[in-house]
């Protein structure tokens, strides 16, 4: 029964690396953003609770005996430590998270949605300057440092990927599952 938190900086391809293991299991998918932020238009607008969070989390991790969380759950979430079998920590350089990114958020807000002007510009430029912060950024806000200061404590397997393809993530998780497997 595997039970999997990926995690690392916005764009790094946790999303991805979660719903590929996901597709290619069968297990479940659950992505933090669907879980931290309420939804909204435009979205990403309004945190949930903590309550009403943590909460949402027990029963989606309860309704399925495989899964895979993907994102950043590190204070909030470390309620649910305990059950992690293994945690990945994706690292990719900035400048092609920023890449990703951007394709992703233009692709989401439609054409000109994230230029000057567009509906969007505004909370782009916002996103993209906190995302920039990651590498650099204090372990009070979503940033390398807080990653791996939560990373040390956790009791569970820590599997770390440098810029790893999406189908080499894969393989790496599923070879790192195989060998944890064994060794029990």
């Amino acid at each position: 029964m595997p039970r999997l938190h990926i995690l690392g900086a916005s764009g790094c391809g946790t999303t991805t690396l979660g719903r590929a293991l996901c597709a290619r299991h069968g297990w479940t998918h659950v992505d933090t953003d669907d879980v931290f932020w309420l939804p909204s238009d435009p979205p990403y607008a309004d945190i949930r609770p903590l309550e009403e969070r943590v909460a949402l989390m027990w029963r989606l991790l309860d309704a399925a005996s495989d899964w895979v969380v993907s994102g950043s759950m590190c204070g909030w979430g470390d309620v649910f430590i305990p059950r992690f079998d293994m945690v990945v920590f994706l690292t990719v350089p900035t400048d092609e998270r920023i890449r990703r990114l951007t394709l992703r958020e233009a692709g989401r807000y439609g054409p000109g949605g994230i230029e000057p002007g567009g509906r969007m510009h505004d909370a782009f430029v916002e996103f993209m300057a906190w995302t920039a912060q990651y590498d650099d950024g204090a372990p009070t806000m979503r940033s390398r440092a807080l990653h791996e200061h939560w990373l040390a404590a956790l009791p569970c397997k820590v599997l770390r990927l440098e810029n790893p393809t999406a189908e080499g993530a894969v393989r790496a998780v599923q070879s790192a599952l195989l060998s944890k497997t064994h060794a029990s």
